[in-house]
């Protein structure tokens, strides 16, 4: 009251016009909320489908991955399901002749296949195998007739490469630059899968000339990959005998596999595992593993049991999975990934897939809504009316709905996605563009919504009605949109902006 009494009624009425906004000045508050059936096809996240090593291009028609009856009695593509597949080929199939590679040839059978997969706008994932003791001749003989020294498999026929051979390791290494040439680009491949050596090259039952040579060995591989795959995330099986030259392929863990592994993660390697699902496994060191690198590094899923074949499924230790009963390996697989928090699971191929589909689909659509890592805005906040030159700031919350994380930090990636405002014409086009560097999507986990406030600088923007929208976006693409985002897609632009609301600038 006495501050009311020194001062003039004219002058209170002044600085009571001056403190409150304008009602046209006042910011509007759009709400979204996730969607969670919509496949989203971001990289390193969601369904991967496999590549049979022999399969031609007619393989979606001929192995029925174009018409998947699911257990709901619908027909669906598995394309539509899995925005990458992966490939677990030999190296004498991507270079049957020195200096001849195949991806380049558009009548080899590997250059077709892939063509199939660029139809339908999907990513590539591969893992190069060396090793042929159970598999046939995965290293090109070129290799060997140059002098390599190598061992064979039981039945005498087919010759691998020491990997501790000088004339391997130059042929391999010539090998890998001219594959980095074509494929270490991330709209082609979502990741590589970075070492191949060992037993159906898992990094395990190795065998050296020299086992005093593994840590050798494991440090050219890993610096060869990361050196020549700068822009492709790179992924290790994170193997409890890594690159060890223990023949059964399992037992306690090695002294060595923390070290390895540490080294490799150092050079930009993020963790994949072969073996989910089968619990004598996939034990408490793995369990661990993916623990201690929960939302640091993205994981990687591999069913170990393949339910159609030879594995035995019903004697897993965990006494939960039936003979004739493939859904409980399924569901344990997908519990499994879960714990885990992976970004990727895999649907295998064949009568896996078939599995999955007509077995289990709803955890197919449980991952797509639950894993890996589903990003969207839950509020915005932005003005309706600003002037020219005007600088504001947006307030935006956002969230992750999957159970993995975006791993924007990886070093391949380098924080490139950002959230980012647009103002759109009356095409719905982005006519100014404004990005905030100071987001880490990698920070995102889910349960816990992140808030931002982002400062526009309006200089130079021209006078008119424009269409907000947010994005997010690939800085290494002139800030297009990078990553789809988990809301409903009647709201997006063709360009895949999230439009907010309508804004006149004046």
């Amino acid at each position: 009251m006495k501050i009311y009494q020194k001062v003039p009624v004219f002058l209170l009425l002044a600085l009571t016009v001056w403190a409150l906004p304008s009602q046209a000045k006042q910011p509007r508050t759009v709400r979204f909320e996730a969607d969670t059936v919509r496949v989203l096809r971001n990289p390193l996240n969601g369904w991967v489908m496999y590549l049979g090593r022999n399969w031609d291009d007619d393989f979606w028609t001929k192995v029925g991955y174009d018409e998947m009856k699911t257990s709901d009695g619908t027909l669906v593509r598995v394309s539509d399901y899995a925005s990458t597949a992966y490939l677990r080929t030999s190296w004498s199939s991507l270079e049957p002749e020195e200096g001849h590679y195949a991806w380049r040839d558009p009548n080899s059978r590997i250059w077709r296949l892939f063509k199939t997969l660029r139809d339908r706008d999907m990513r590539i994932a591969l893992r190069v195998v060396v090793d042929g003791r159970d598999q046939g001749q995965n290293t090109p003989l070129y290799v060997i007739d140059a002098g390599a020294e190598y061992y064979t498999s039981e039945n005498g026929r087919h010759k691998s490469p020491y990997p501790d051979d000088p004339v391997f390791q130059e042929k391999y290494a010539t090998f890998i630059r001219a594959l980095a040439e074509d494929f270490n680009d991330p709209d082609r491949m979502d990741f590589i899968d970075a070492f191949g050596l060992g037993k159906w090259g898992e990094s395990h039952a190795m065998i050296y000339k020299d086992p005093a040579n593994k840590l050798a060995v494991f440090d050219w591989i890993t610096s060869l990959y990361s050196e020549t795959f700068t822009r492709v995330p790179l992924v290790i099986h994170y193997h409890r005998l890594l690159a060890d030259a223990n023949r059964d392929s399992w037992g306690d863990v090695s002294p060595q596999t923390e070290q390895l592994l540490d080294m490799a993660i150092d050079r930009g390697y993020c963790l994949r595992h072969d073996a989910f699902g089968m619990n004598d496994y996939y034990q408490t060191w793995e369990k661990e593993t993916a623990r201690k690198w929960n939302f640091r590094l993205p994981i990687i899923m591999e069913g170990g049991w393949i339910t159609a074949a030879h594995h035995r499924y019903w004697i897993d230790s965990s006494g939960n999975y039936r003979e004739g009963h493939s859904e409980d390996v399924r569901r344990g697989e997908f519990e499994a990934s879960k714990q885990a928090h992976v970004n990727m699971m895999d649907l295998r191929i064949n009568d896996e897939v078939v599995s999955w589909f007509s077995q289990a689909f709803d955890l197919v659509k449980r991952f797509v809504a639950e894993g890996g890592y589903r990003l969207y805005p839950s509020e915005i906040q932005v003005p309706e009316k600003v002037r020219r030159n005007d600088r504001i700031r947006i307030r935006s919350r956002w969230n992750n709905i999957g159970w993995g994380y975006c791993p924007t930090n990886l070093q391949q990636w380098n924080q490139c996605y950002k959230v980012a405002f647009a103002l759109l014409d009356d095409k719905l086009e982005p006519r100014y563009v404004f990005t905030d560097y100071r987001t880490d999507l990698s920070t995102w986990i889910k349960g816990t919504p992140v808030d931002y406030q982002t400062p526009i600088d309006l200089d130079g923007v021209a006078s008119g009605s424009y269409t907000w929208a947010v994005g997010l976006v690939d800085t290494r693409k002139e800030k297009t949109i990078g990553l789809e985002m988990a809301v409903d897609s009647s709201l997006l632009t063709d360009g895949q902006w999230l439009k907010i609301a309508q804004v006149v600038v004046e």
